[in-house]
């Protein structure tokens, strides 16, 4: 399946494999490397380790769990990498926004979606990063109905496991598993384990991942919107 790279093959998503919008990298530091991008922003998410992530200047304690968000053009680098490993997106074409931002996911803005899945909200617009939405995915046991999202969207796995359906076909994701959706592209993810799934998504343009819509083009019901 073309919309799905298996845990541990590499590249991952990017224009190579189709994703013109975003390249997705998975980046162990050394330490002493600067990154900067003079026409992408990036999106991070640490997976595992710890370090000290410098970004603009300024210096924040990386672990997992931290999302950062960087304007094209400025720099960060990390210092005293201790297994640390990260997941960047990188936006093409990006929207202006402030020049760099970082989220603790411990004391970001829960929200609900539909079938009982919830999300935890990252890097956005309110804080400055006006181009996408990166966002935790929290799927409990089970399948929701079939549907399509209008944004672009790349996806990474961290726990639980699970099936992608798209198109009558199905295959199984876990840890580690890269997904790609284009807008409209009617899909389910299932999870087919006893815990609770767990997905880091980024997708543009920004807005709020309950949006979702079933294939006959019905808006999906979210809890508490009849309110």
């Amino acid at each position: 399946m073309r919309w799905l790279i298996p845990a541990g093959e590499q590249p991952l998503f990017g224009p190579e494999r189709g994703c013109d919008p975003f390249e997705q990298r998975l980046l162990r530091p050394d330490g002493g490397e600067t990154f900067v991008h003079e026409h992408d922003d990036d999106v991070l998410y640490v997976l595992a380790g710890r370090g000290r992530l410098l970004i603009d200047g300024a210096e924040h304690t990386a672990a997992p769990g931290l999302a950062a968000y960087v304007a094209s053009g400025t720099s960060w680098s990390v210092d005293e990498p201790d297994g640390l490993e990260l997941l960047s997106v990188l936006i093409r074409d990006p929207v202006p926004g402030a020049r760099c931002a970082v989220v603790e996911g411990a004391a970001a803005q829960h929200g609900t979606a539909t079938a009982g899945r919830s999300f935890v909200m990252l890097c956005s617009p309110a804080c400055g990063c006006n181009s996408v939405t990166q966002f935790i995915g929290l799927v409990p046991p089970g399948r929701a109905p079939d549907h399509f999202h209008r944004y672009d969207e790349v996806i990474y796995i961290l726990e639980g496991e699970g099936l992608l359906a798209i198109g009558g076909e199905e295959e199984p994701i876990g840890p580690g598993s890269c997904i790609h959706l284009p807008r409209t592209l009617v899909h389910c993810l299932a999870n087919t384990g006893e815990r609770e799934l767990r997905l880091l998504g980024v997708f543009r343009p920004a807005g709020s991942p309950a949006e979702a819509y079933y294939p006959d083009g019905t808006p999906a019901a979210v809890p508490g919107s009849e309110d």
